[in-house]
């Protein structure tokens, strides 16, 4: 197996790199780069190269990350293991024998390659209630593949734990790679967007010229359901409905926002249910390309409501992509409670503009805001100002003063084909960035192969003596039924439970291109009281999500959280 290694800048050199990186932005008319005041949370870099740009990426259950990248154009600076075939059914690059996908093992902080055969570029993904990745679309000849990745059932744990490495895993029995299926899409599937569905298919929606949907595996007879919502919503010469955010409803409904426009659609009649009053401002999808999540849900009778920031005015993407002016980008982020009889937006600023961004729920119930530039839009170098501060949002804050955070800047910039998720204990891992049409070094913006993990405020080490060790889960082979109520063995440092305590399941996400596809958080209903059973050691009861509408089928990350501070989390399995 051989590893080619980019050349990595020292430290100080970085240095000299961001300073660079701020001053270029304030010439362009940014003042935010990075914000003043800014501290809370920390950094640290995991890889100064894994060899490939992290455009897409995805935690598995069994601890590790799926990343990848576009094929297309040309070698990247990770070789594949000696014995792997160099040939390709790509369309563009025939012969190559660099690796455009890898496994990130989060325990160990190494990595392996791993073999795709078409082009995967600004595709979409899901995971099937099995634990298997089902990734659709790209371009070329990728552009109707479907490709799945299941994980080995070696399981890693203590993904804190060790310093930084360089390298490659292997020996751990783990072979698992990409199989391409020989059954395609309907249609073309760029730049679309996916969600597990309650029977625990996968539904496809949209693409660049597509607006239709289709389904994973495929309705018998396999059809193209087409939607005219995505055709109304596509500006004539800037799209702004790429990427669409969807949001799965606790009532089985599926929500999509493209452009400013959201609907309600029932997927199984094939009809809008209802059509939502439009956001204010600005675009919020690709190339204007904002976030969004869908809030925490709580309880068994579960209230939706869907957030979104970020984004960019109109026009914004031709005068960057034409005539290389740079607009702020929003600074809005809009709330829209769609479970309301008369639900309207609830408008509030960010800290600073952002486009680019990805939002996070994290396992205390507040939204993380990372990456990003302030000007421009995406596409090949369409922005400047890249913002180094991520921001914590808190929604159940009423202090509109005190409802965003800025947290400590990275010192990397995380500008277009950047990406970000949560990892099972708590911190986000952060990689990717490549505005350029090849990897490319030594613009202002360069190509980045580094991954680094940024770590929230609650895992200061002042916060240690809450953070909650889960010990058990009282289920068989940890699978969940529906509205089933189990128990939950954990520990903490501390003499007694002090501070509230919540147990919150939430769905890994597919992350590209600022949206973090099928990401869910769902508050499980805690029953009695808070058990003490031995020294440190506790038992909590609590109640599975109700119905398959609010918990789809599959994996989720159990988290015990003991006033705000998260532990490790445990797999379990709804089913």
């Amino acid at each position: 197996m051989t590893f080619q290694h980019h050349i990595s800048l020292p430290f100080f050199s970085l240095i000299s790199v961001f300073s660079l990186f701020t001053t270029a932005a304030t010439q362009q008319g940014s003042s935010n780069a990075v914000a003043p005041g800014g501290g809370g949370g920390a950094w640290v870099l995991l890889q100064k190269t894994i060899g490939v740009s992290a455009m897409h990426m995805q935690l598995m259950k069994n601890n590790k990350v799926v990343i990848f990248d576009r094929t297309d154009f040309g070698t990247s600076n990770l070789s594949l293991p000696t014995g792997k075939t160099c040939r390709r059914n790509d369309a563009v690059v025939k012969l190559d024998c660099s690796a455009h996908s890898l496994l990130y093992d989060v325990a160990s902080n190494t990595y392996r390659p791993l073999t795709v055969q078409t082009d995967v570029w600004c595709s979409s993904g899901a995971v099937h209630p099995d634990g298997t990745l089902v990734q659709t679309g790209g371009y070329n000849a990728g552009e109707r593949k479907i490709r799945l990745f299941t994980p080995s059932n070696t399981t890693t744990t203590n993904s804190a734990a060790g310093a930084p490495l360089n390298g490659v895993f292997g020996g751990d029995g783990d072979n698992s790679d990409w199989v391409e299926l020989p059954a395609d899409l309907r249609v073309r599937r760029w730049y679309a967007s996916n969600h597990i569905l309650p029977d625990g298919r996968v539904i496809v929606v949209g693409g660049r010229k597509q607006f239709s949907y289709e389904f994973f595996p495929p309705s018998s007879p396999p059809s193209l359901f087409f939607l005219p919502f995505l055709n109304s919503t596509t500006d004539r010469f800037e799209e702004n409905n790429l990427y669409p955010f969807l949001h799965l409803l606790p009532d089985g409904n599926l929500f999509i926002f493209a452009n400013r426009r959201s609907i309600s659609l029932d997927y199984v009649r094939n009809r809008v249910v209802r059509e939502f009053p439009a956001i204010p401002c600005e675009k919020r999808n690709y190339p204007s390309t904002g976030s969004s999540v869908l809030l925490p849900l709580r309880g068994q009778v579960a209230v939706a409501e869907v957030m979104i920031c970020g984004g960019a005015p109109n026009f914004a993407f031709y005068k960057s992509d034409k005539l290389r002016i740079f607009v702020e980008s929003s600074r809005t982020c809009g709330r829209l409670r769609v479970s309301d009889f008369d639900p309207k937006w609830d408008m509030e600023q960010m800290p600073m503009s952002r486009v680019m961004s990805d939002m996070i729920l994290l396992p205390s119930g507040d939204v993380l805001i990372i990456n990003g530039a302030s000007h421009g839009t995406a596409g090949w170098e369409d922005a400047v100002g890249p913002v180094l501060n991520p921001v914590i949002y808190y929604p159940t804050q009423t202090d509109s003063s005190k409802k965003f955070q800025v947290m400590t800047a990275s010192l990397i910039p995380r500008m277009y084909h950047s990406s970000a998720i949560l990892l099972p204990d708590g911190r986000i891992l952060v990689g990717g960035s490549n505005p350029h049409v090849k990897y490319n070094f030594t613009a202002l913006y360069p190509t980045d192969l580094s991954l680094e993990a940024f770590s929230p405020p609650y895992m200061d080490p002042q916060s240690s003596y809450l953070r909650p060790t889960i010990l058990s889960v009282e289920a068989t082979d940890n699978v969940i039924s529906y509205s089933q109520e189990f128990s939950i063995k954990f520990a903490v440092g501390s003499f007694w439970l002090e501070r509230d305590l919540t147990v919150a399941l939430i769905a890994p996400s597919f992350t590209t291109h600022s949206f973090g596809m099928n990401q869910r958080l769902i508050y499980l209903d805690v029953v009695g009281a808070v058990q003490k059973i031995i020294e440190f050691g506790y038992l909590v009861n609590v109640v599975a999500p109700a119905s398959k509408n609010v918990a789809p089928p599959g994996y989720y990350m159990l988290f015990v959280v003991h006033g705000g501070v998260p532990g490790e989390c445990a797999w379990i399995k709804v089913n």
